[in-house]
């Protein structure tokens, strides 16, 4: 059997971040922030920049899937509903591209019925989450993708 405090040793170098990051994985380091709100923006962006993340934001779907092309992000956290382009739209594009479709989508959204979070599922997005944000529960998602 496994001595505890090894084992809780090997969980901790799994999880090992890089030096100066505090709590980012190794595997997830730059979210892409997508938001038409520039409130919502900053608050995840700040929530985010604090755990050791490197974020970058998008007002639109549009530019979304422009910037998913450009910088390959780790991550996109992407609202619902935006003028133009909304959140389900973008992320099927980004799901279904195939320079794209391998970074995870996760919905933060104000909308919160049962049928919203099955479309959002359905059109790629890896998870779901409500508006207003639960930080540790944001982070656990996040952290679980890595």
């Amino acid at each position: 059997m496994t001595n505890p405090t090894t084992a809780r040793a090997i969980l901790e170098e799994t999880r090992s971040t890089q030096p100066g990051r505090k709590g980012a994985t190794m595997g997830i380091k730059r979210i892409l922030v997508v938001d038409d709100s520039a409130t919502e923006r900053h608050m995840l962006k700040d929530l985010l920049t604090k755990a050791g993340y490197d974020v970058f934001s998008s007002e639109n779907g549009e530019d979304a899937i422009v910037k998913a092309r450009q910088m390959k992000p780790d991550l996109i956290l992407m609202d619902v509903v935006m003028p133009g382009l909304n959140g389900f739209q973008a992320t099927r594009a980004i799901s279904r591209d195939p320079e794209t479709k391998t970074i995870p989508v996760i919905m933060c959204t104000s909308k919160s019925q049962e049928t919203d979070k099955i479309w959002g599922l359905r059109q790629g997005a890896k998870d779901y989450v409500v508006k207003p944000i639960d930080r540790e529960a944001l982070l656990a998602k996040i952290a679980s993708l890595g």
